[in-house]
């Protein structure tokens, strides 16, 4: 094997370990996957989903024993950086060659793709993308499909066929615009036939091909290429402005995360005026540098070019008429300065879509946008689920990229408005989000629960995952705190929740929650109540103090993450549910427990009016009321325990068979009991209901409410 100088490259990663290699050795699939998971931790040199890679090798034919060419290729919708044998399609090369025999011309492109499933030498392997044909006419054993960055900046402008040409001595070939698919394949084969020797091909306004006969020499040759791209334009940005030069400049960084976590619940309403949105900012500086230039008004509509960005991001970003340092207090007066820039796009989007569309075209889809750009600030994206917008905003940063290579070299090129649409509303595409499963339902919805590091609020909060939410977990515990993070980055990584200390009686760690719920995610739609205390006592042993802290945790506290979250769910204008974890104790009287008893009491009574206050926002105020509910419960390891055994006359150990057997269904009360009875309330089944209780006790005859 031949060895490079590491230090050679400065644009891309070299991590090709020789050792690990040489355990692969001899199995060029591994070596297929290994390489693919190189490239794809590099994001300068392709994003999550993007570009694709394989291999051919010689392979043993089940059906007939004979020795057979197969290739394997990263199948459709995979992900390069963490790409698996199971993400592979294994395709017989005879018949991938054989099809060019019944291929019918760009017309009758899209029934190609149906036609690889009868080439599929592995069935178990994944379904064919629609870039097999690229890599199965290019006659080499090593195949890298790459997005970098640096290449599609040359790619993608005016002059970047010349530039190609004399950069890499004729030695990198071109091939102009072209939707991906079959006749693509065939064009990329006549440009290697046509140009003997070539080590790769520029595709225009799209991406790069580079090859190799084992799989080190691709993976150097696919880094050589890059770097060679990104060494010219650094040489030829030198001294440049960027985007023709700054015109305004950036709030200070406590600033701009001030005024996007003011400013993303608003936006986050606007953007789902058809379907609920999650949100994603940032105030990256490249994204700075692109929104605060003069260029910005000329290049923000023109759009992106490579076909895996315009996916991602949509025909056009829409930069927001705010000044920087705009006043953002008054969310009302705020929403309607914008609510005409959004018509304006939304308007512009259906001019888009009647203007392009063909006979069969889909209908037309969510008129919003998906990138908005706040100068001086950043850069928000709105999509299904977190992953999705984080995803496009990574995208729409190597747009940039692209953009700012493009300018500096030449003159940057959009992908032209027809061929964009022909991308955005192609069959095939449409089929695979045909395919999509259904979502969850709570898809689409943000959640904080309070106190949700353990016990009921840890069960609500997974509940409320699994259905699809994102949750804001919490505690004024750090140690608990972390070991709660590390459950729920393990069991659903960072795309699904966020986490904070928060103590309930202290407005600036409830106002800091709550902005970086806006920040993470763009604001909140389901709040939960559920950090408590116990104190069981006499009369005469309670004390002043602990009357005050029952008080000020349950009922104050029940208050102010009340009227936080009310705040940014009047600001998204799409109502929401407040949701108070209770107690039977609001309804029955006990021995010893003047204080939690009254605490819990007023919480109840405090959810009632509420909810009568809360309807015309078409925000939900309702009520869950468990008792005893022991299993993971912070209360239940202290003194509370030990007061409610004295109070029964039992022993601690006792109190659960205790709760049971005095209940009418003699259950034992968990977690996900009470969690289950919360997502009843917020699943969508339940829109019309608010003002309600619902006991989860087992059934308590002295707690019914009528």
């Amino acid at each position: 094997m031949s060895t490079v100088q590491t230090n050679q490259f400065k644009h891309v990663s070299y991590l090709w370990n020789e050792s690990k290699a040489a355990e692969l050795a001899g199995d060029e699939v591994a070596l297929l996957i290994y390489r693919s998971n190189l490239l794809g931790a590099d994001l300068r040199l392709t994003n999550y989903g993007g570009g694709n890679t394989s291999c051919k090798t010689m392979e043993k034919d089940l059906l007939t024993g004979k020795q057979t060419e197969v290739m394997w290729v990263k199948g459709s919708g995979g992900d390069l950086g963490t790409l698996k044998k199971s993400g592979l399609a294994a395709l017989y090369m005879n018949r991938l060659v054989n099809l060019q025999s019944i291929y019918r011309g760009l017309e009758y492109e899209d029934e190609m793709v149906e036609l690889y499933n009868h080439c599929i030498f592995d069935l178990q392997s994944k379904a064919p993308s629609i870039d097999t044909a690229l890599h199965a006419f290019l006659p080499y054993k090593h195949v890298d499909h790459l997005h970098p960055d640096a290449a599609i900046s040359i790619a993608a402008s005016k002059d970047g066929k010349q530039i190609t040409k004399d950069l890499f001595n004729g030695t990198i070939g071109w091939v102009e615009w072209q939707r991906p698919g079959f006749d693509l394949g065939l064009q990329l084969k006549k440009c290697v036939e046509d140009n003997p020797g070539i080590r790769g091909i520029m595709l225009g306004s799209h991406g790069l091909f580079t090859w190799g006969d084992t799989a080190y020499e691709s993976y150097i040759n696919t880094l050589e290429v890059i770097e060679i791209c990104a060494e010219y334009l650094e040489k030829k940005s030198a001294g440049k402005p960027v985007f023709g030069g700054k015109k305004i400049e950036s709030l200070a960084p406590a600033e701009r995360l001030a005024q996007a976590s003011a400013l993303a619940p608003v936006l986050r309403g606007l953007c789902s005026s058809k379907h609920r949105m999650i949100g994603h900012f940032t105030d990256d500086e490249r994204v700075l540098e692109f929104i605060n230039s003069n260029d910005l008004a000329r290049l923000a509509p023109m759009g992106t070019s490579c076909p895996d960005h315009f996916l991602r991001t949509k025909i056009s970003p829409l930069v927001l008429s705010l000044a920087p340092g705009a006043d953002l207090k008054d969310a009302a007066t705020v929403r309607k300065s914008l609510e005409d820039s959004f018509e304006a796009y939304r308007k512009m989007y259906a001019e888009y879509y009647e203007a392009c569309k063909h006979p069969n075209s889909p209908a037309i889809r969510d008129p919003n946008p998906v990138v908005l750009l706040y100068p001086g600030v950043g850069m928000f994206t709105f999509a299904k689920d977190k992953q999705t917008a984080r995803v496009s905003s990574e995208f729409y940063i190597n747009a940039i990229n692209v953009m700012r290579g493009a300018e500096a070299i030449s003159t940057y090129i959009s992908l032209p408005r027809q061929e964009a649409f022909n991308i955005e509303y192609w069959l095939l595409e449409e089929a695979k989000l045909q395919r999509m499963p259904k979502p969850k339902p709570l898809s689409g919805k943000i959640a904080l629960i309070t106190g949700s590091a353990g016990g009921i609020g840890k069960a609500i909060a997974k509940k409320f995952a699994d259905e699809g939410a994102c949750v804001v977990i919490n505690d004024n515990d750090e140690q608990r705190l972390e070991s709660a993070k590390a459950d729920f980055n393990q069991k659903y990584g960072k795309d699904v929740f966020i986490a904070g200390i928060l103590d309930v009686t202290q407005k600036s760690t409830i106002d800091a929650l709550f902005d970086s719920a806006a920040l993470s995610f763009g604001g909140v739609d389901i709040v939960v109540n559920c950090a408590g205390i116990s104190i069981s006592k006499s009369l005469e042993d309670h004390l002043e103090k602990d009357w005050d802290l029952l008080f000020d945790i349950l009922v104050k506290g029940q208050f102010l993450i009340t009227q936080a979250g009310v705040s940014v769910m009047r600001k998204q204008q799409l109502g929401g549910d407040v949701l108070n974890i209770v107690s039977k104790n609001a309804l029955v009287s006990g021995p010893n427990n003047a204080g939690y008893g009254s605490a819990k009491a007023a919480q109840l009574h405090l959810s009632r009016l509420n909810a009568a206050e809360l309807g015309k926002d078409k925000i939900r105020v309702n009520t869950v009321n468990p008792d005893a509910v022991i299993s993971d419960s912070k209360i239940w390891s202290g003194a509370w325990a030990e007061g409610r055994a004295k109070a029964y006359g039992v022993k601690v150990e006792e109190l659960p068979a205790y709760y049971a057997q005095r209940t009418l269904l003699n259950e034992i009360i968990l977690p996900e009991d009470i969690a289950n009875a919360c997502f009843a309330f917020v699943s969508g089944l339940l829109n019309k209901s608010t003002g309600n209780v619902l006991n989860v006790d087992g059934g308590v005859a002295m707690a019914f409410v009528r």
